[in-house]
């Protein structure tokens, strides 16, 4: 058996479509072709879109696909300590600011100031929290002066590179890259009531697995510049990328959930086959 490891992470908030089948496939053929490890991660740590009944029917999903994988399935929401235990050395590090603003409070700051710095999903956080008093920061805190008494930690970027220095990561696409996390911001890694996001979550989920080669798809490029960042923060060795291509509709856009695109459940309602199903997503034979 190779040292390569290859992971599929869905997240249980609806059913599959053949954009994850893509994925899963692509992981998973690149880890048996090599003799590798194919693992399988729950990524359910929104307790207000995931539930139990999408994660049943997404493994029972893949395995009529045909896929198997190695070990025990991860479930992130079992796995919280391991994530305040990466946000306490983050915190130590001096790299973590809390932030109080709304999306409306930030829309709103955006406006004032006439035009906002872009990144691949839109206008950039403008920083509004990120120079408050250590005192401001914790009477807020203590206080609640937030609707709903809600808080978010959010990374500084720019103290974050002033430790780490210049960073690269390579993608098997695409080669070699400068890490350029300034591109997302300032990003949120936890809140008030979740100990983790999808950037910290994930970054921390692919060291304790030892993946070795993260295969996702090309909409999460820009987000392994800020992964890298955060892997030289907690002291990880970054895995290789491969950021593949995406399975599009008719009219060129991304299979998505929020646009209802047709799910693998439905599919199989129709009658089609695995091997099918397997083709239509790309992977015939």
């Amino acid at each position: 058996m190779s040292d390569l490891v290859t992971r599929f992470a869905p997240s249980p908030t609806g059913h599959l479509h053949l954009g994850h089948a893509h994925s899963a496939l692509f992981g998973w053929t690149t880890a048996r072709s090599a003799a590798g490890r194919f693992l399988l991660r729950i990524e359910d740590i929104d307790p207000n879109r995931c539930r139990p009944n999408y994660e049943r029917d997404l493994i029972e999903d893949l395995a009529w696909l045909g896929l198997d994988w190695d070990g025990p399935i991860r479930r992130q929401s079992d796995h919280f300590d391991d994530f305040r235990t990466a946000l306490a050395r983050l915190e130590s590090l001096g790299v973590l600011y809390p932030c109080f603003c709304t999306r409306k409070d930030i829309a709103a700051e955006i406006a004032r100031a006439g035009a906002a710095p872009h990144g691949p999903d839109g206008p950039l956080y403008p920083g509004t929290c990120r120079h408050r008093s250590a005192a401001e920061r914790a009477e807020r805190i203590a206080h609640g002066d937030a609707p709903g008494n809600s808080w978010a930690l959010r990374l500084d970027v720019e103290a974050a590179r002033r430790l780490t220095g210049p960073l690269r990561w390579h993608d098997q696409v695409q080669g070699w890259q400068d890490a350029t996390p300034e591109l997302l911001g300032d990003v949120v890694l936890a809140r008030k009531d979740t100990p983790t996001s999808y950037h910290l979550s994930v970054t921390v989920d692919d060291h304790l697995q030892g993946v070795t080669l993260v295969t996702r798809g090309e909409d999460l490029f820009f987000a392994s510049h800020l992964h890298r960042l955060l892997q030289a923060l907690l002291g990880y060795d970054p895995p290789d990328y491969h950021h593949h291509g995406l399975l599009r509709n008719a009219a060129g856009e991304r299979l998505a959930k929020r646009d209802r695109a047709q799910s693998l459940r439905s599919l199989r309602d129709e009658g089609r086959s695995p091997a099918e199903v397997r083709a239509m997503a790309g992977f015939a034979g």
